[in-house]
């Protein structure tokens, strides 16, 4: 199965030196790794640009925008929004509030069959009310 790798798990990755990182933090960044390994990375558009934005550097920007030219852009289209608008309308109504690039990742992953790996745990909200798949951390 592929997987979108939410921006959290790529800043935790990218954004933080390893010896600085506690155990699950370090668990967390070995299965990316793994998971770049095995090519089952799902990157789109809107993560890309979450990642890159805030980077003051110019130079660290050019870097990292660099490293992800090796990602392709995933293909998002109308029913992914459709579907995110759905999402954030049903979470709405029972109380969870998202921001709207959660939702089309939620939509993305639901409409291709993808899962998602994230820190992040409003996705842990999320998905008591849409159908989502979390990605866990694999035990080796």
């Amino acid at each position: 199965m592929k997987i979108i790798v939410d921006t959290s798990v790529w800043s935790l990755a990218l954004r933080r030196k390893k010896t600085k990182l506690n155990d699950s933090e370090i668990q967390i960044v070995d299965e990316l790794i793994e998971l770049i390994k095995e090519a089952r990375v799902v990157l789109i558009g809107p993560i890309r640009q979450e990642i890159l934005s805030g980077i003051v550097s110019k130079v660290q920007f050019n870097k990292l925008k660099k490293k992800f030219n090796a990602f392709e852009d995933f293909f998002i289209n109308q029913n992914d929004y459709e579907t995110a608008s759905e999402f954030f309308n049903d979470c709405r109504e029972h109380g969870i509030q998202g921001s709207h690039i959660d939702f089309l990742i939620c939509a993305v992953s639901h409409n291709n069959n993808f899962s998602i790996f994230t820190t992040d745990k409003d996705f842990d909200n999320y998905s008591k009310h849409v159908n989502i798949q979390l990605h866990k951390v694999r035990e080796y």
